[in-house]
């Protein structure tokens, strides 16, 4: 034993979430028969042990600190069931034993900021960068992960071997790498916990275990009197914090966490931890049994044969078991027959893991978050570590609540729900598809909301109206108010229109009303789905959209290509808002409104010269799709956008704005096709490259079939001139209409669409359907 193992001082230097660390911690704590167990965790920490020893506190687990002012200033110190620290921690309370954090308390490691080292096992200035990285090179190494699992991981408690000779044997490597004095963050770590460890020896305990990181035992051993520690802790900065325990993830545990390095497989970490033996046969039977339940073709042939392989692969590279690299392999050639794609899926599901923790429902938390929960119970919103599809209809008692639940906590920037598809989220339709994920982060989240209220609603309906007031722009506040309305905070809804009022009076700026215009629109269709009143929005939506349209043609005017690329996606999204306001009681009735004054708007655009080609082919093709012009005369807007006086540019981007709705017209209308053909012959030779990338953008915009019939047209017609041909010769048509074809089908569609006066058939009746006198002439 080492000198301070004689003196009733068990060091048992880890690394952290080690399985092979675990098991000889585990070992080590039987053979020795501690009567006080000390672990590296933050010191007030303490008052939440007696919770790990709740049966429903599941790893992997966080203590959770932060700075009760600043919530945001936070630190994790995670355990899974494979942590050598949980492993101490759970021996000693099943046993009764005292157990304490000796590390140095947050109040302090927060208050210093946020300098805290990612890896402590090597957070002195002084220390090799990476301690495991130089043990396996002194050992002939260039692996130093697997060197690590090779000697530690894998190694199973010998029976009668003395279980702290592995613990001896690391203290004897870290106390040669740590040559010189510690410096950095540790040394006063360190003295604290000496100081812990003293405080400990004068409660009366003999036999102490203090598990720690392998790199703090030279220090821990080291006689340092107590002076020269109360000196190094004296005057640190303190903040007043507050901590708990949080559920964390295995999927968390595979990134940096803050407190140690993270692991890239915490579930093969957990498979040897739980495992009796070494052999890869129960790790690859857990991969077949992940690949036949996805309907991939794996029998136990396979497991025997990967078995194989991965035992005759670990012996070719010298390994004395195989670990995960030759399981994986194994597996690559086995089990996936060399394909990635199932092995994806196994490095997911099982080298990372999706297991969630748990942590008992009296453990301390935020108000908000006690909120949450019993919010997420009433509704079955159970928190999971994997993303899921979570469809909503909006008619359903329980799905609104669940659809206002998660709109306010993105109020909250508590991303817990993402709409799974953003263009559709907000379409105020009775469904709404959400993608839930709960990520343990979302705890700091939840600590940082918890200024704005002690109940998700009230605090969303305090953080909307606090950002109605500080809104840096208009689209923010129109923004908010169709948050507010999702998430039912009429509360909120008053202040933020009394903002949004006010930036639009002073809002002169075309782009920045257009911007705002589309959410506004949208909000008035909530009021029928979700049960509110939305009516107070639309006189401000309609005088928005007055403004835009008397302003739009100005605006317009003499844009260079990016102003006009961004004014064209203005000019798209303002139509299609107020066709959907045209359609509410005074937007499309009014001669003043802005259902009338729109077509008005659009026509000054596409005959105004000065307005960029890409608006006005636009503007022409909008108005040709709401039938507001015939195809006559878009085609005569196109010939003079393409005629010889036009700028070859300024013509390719008209056809840019004029397509952007899709190619049909070009297969449809050979008058246009012809048009267009004309023009790009007739492109001069020298300003051809600058027209190319314009046309070949607004090309492959279409689809593929598309394309293909455009240039059919094109190849069967060379010599098309822009003028109208005969029917017959247009390729693809027919001189007349097929009436037999034609008949046919609208005798199909008009008894899919007659009304019947008694849907229950007659078994009896002849179930030739009678004929319908007005489509006599239409039967085939």
């Amino acid at each position: 034993m080492t000198h301070r193992q004689a003196e009733g001082v068990a060091l048992l230097g880890v690394r952290h979430h080690g399985p092979g660390s675990a098991r000889a911690v585990a070992a080590a704590l039987r053979q020795y028969q501690p009567d006080a167990v000390l672990i590296e965790g933050p010191a007030e920490a303490d008052a939440l042990l007696a919770f790990a020893a709740d049966k429903e506190m599941v790893p992997p687990v966080a203590l959770l600190a932060h700075i009760v002012d600043e919530p945001a200033r936070a630190a994790f110190w995670p355990y899974a069931a494979f942590s050598p620290e949980w492993v101490a921690l759970r021996h000693a309370l099943d046993r009764d034993l005292p157990v304490h954090f000796i590390d140095l308390p947050a109040a302090h490691s927060l208050a210093a900021g946020p300098d805290r080292p990612e890896d402590e096992e090597a957070s002195s200035p002084g220390a090799p960068r990476d301690p495991i990285g130089e043990l396996a090179r002194v050992a002939g190494h260039d692996d130093p992960e697997q060197w690590w699992e090779d000697v530690v991981e894998h190694r199973l408690p010998e029976p009668g071997a003395d279980a702290l000779d592995p613990f001896r044997a690391i203290a004897e490597a870290m106390a040669e790498l740590r040559t010189g004095p510690a410096e950095g963050t540790d040394i006063v770590r360190e003295a604290h916990m000496r100081r812990q460890l003293r405080a400990a020896r004068r409660a009366g305990h003999q036999r102490i275990a203090v598990v720690c990181g392998a790199w703090h035992v030279p220090a821990l051993a080291a006689r340092v009197s107590a002076t020269e520690d109360n000196a190094l802790l004296k005057g640190l900065p303190k903040a007043k914090v507050e901590l708990t325990w949080v559920p964390w993830t295995h999927r968390r545990l595979s990134q940096h966490t803050g407190y140690g390095a993270g692991i890239a497989s915490p579930g093969w970490y957990q498979h040897l931890f739980e495992s009796p033996d070494p052999g890869p046969v129960r790790w690859l039977t857990r991969m077949a049994a992940l690949l036949r339940a996805e309907d991939y073709s794996v029998s136990s042939a396979h497991v025997i044969e990967a078995a194989r392989l991965a035992e005759t692969l670990a012996v070719m590279r010298g390994r004395p078991v195989p670990g995960l690299a030759e399981t994986l392999d194994a597996a690559r050639a086995v089990l996936c027959e060399g394909s990635d794609v199932p092995l994806a899926l196994i490095s997911d599901r099982l080298v990372v893991g999706e297991a969630l923790g748990a942590v008992p429902e009296g453990a301390p938390a935020v108000p908000l978050q006690r909120d949450l929960s019993r919010s997420q119970r009433a509704l079955r919103l159970k928190p999971e570590p994997d993303e899921r599809l979570l469809d909503l209809d909006l008619r359903k008692e329980t799905d609104a609540a669940r659809s206002r639940l998660l709109h306010r906590l993105r109020l909250l920037d508590i991303h817990w729900g993402r709409p799974a598809d953003p263009r559709t989220a907000s379409t105020g339709t009775f469904r709404e598809s959400w993608r839930l994920r709960w990520e343990p982060e979302l705890a700091v989240s939840i600590a940082e909301a918890g200024i704005w209220g002690t109940t998700v609603e009230s605090a969303a309906q305090a953080r909307a109206a606090d950002r109605a007031v500080n809104a840096a722009g208009l689209a923010e506040v129109t923004g908010l108010a169709e948050s507010c309305l999702l998430a039912d905070l009429p509360g909120a809804l008053d202040t933020v229109l009394s903002a949004l009022a006010d930036r639009a009076a002073l809002d002169a700026d075309v782009a920045h009303l257009a911007e705002a215009l589309p959410a506004l629109v949208r909000s008035l269709r909530y009021g029928d789905v979700r049960g509110t009143d939305a009516s107070a929005l639309r006189h401000l939506a309609e005088s928005l959209a007055v403004r835009i349209c008397v302003g739009l043609p100005p605006a317009c005017a003499h844009l260079d290509a990016e102003g006009a690329t961004a004014m064209a996606v203005h000019l798209g999204t303002t139509h299609a808002a107020v066709a959907l306001l045209a359609d509410g009681p005074s937007g499309g009735s009014a001669t003043d409104g802005p259902g009338a004054r729109w077509p008005t708007t659009l026509r000054t655009l596409a005959r105004r010269d000065t307005v960029p080609g890409l608006l006005r082919g636009r503007a022409t093709r909008l108005l040709l799709d709401d039938n507001q012009w015939d195809a006559d005369e878009a085609a005569r807007h196109l010939g003079l956008a393409l005629s010889a006086a036009s700028e070859p540019a300024d013509a390719a981007g008209w056809i840019e704005g004029f397509l952007a709705g899709g190619g049909m017209l070009l297969i449809h209308d050979t008058r246009l096709l012809g048009l267009v053909d004309d023009w790009l012959t007739g492109v001069p030779e020298a300003v051809f490259p600058d027209v190319l990338p314009l046309l070949r953008r607004t090309f492959s915009g279409f689809e593929a079939a598309v394309r293909r019939t455009v240039g059919e047209r094109v190849r069967a017609a060379p010599g098309a001139t822009g003028g109208q041909p005969p029917a017959g010769d247009r390729p693809g048509f027919a001189a007349e209409p097929d009436q037999a074809r034609a008949g046919a089908a609208r005798a199909t569609a008009a008894l899919l669409l007659a009304p019947t006066a008694d849907p229950t058939p007659d078994p009896t009746a002849d179930p030739t359907p009678a004929p319908n006198p007005d489509l006599t002439e239409a039967q085939p």
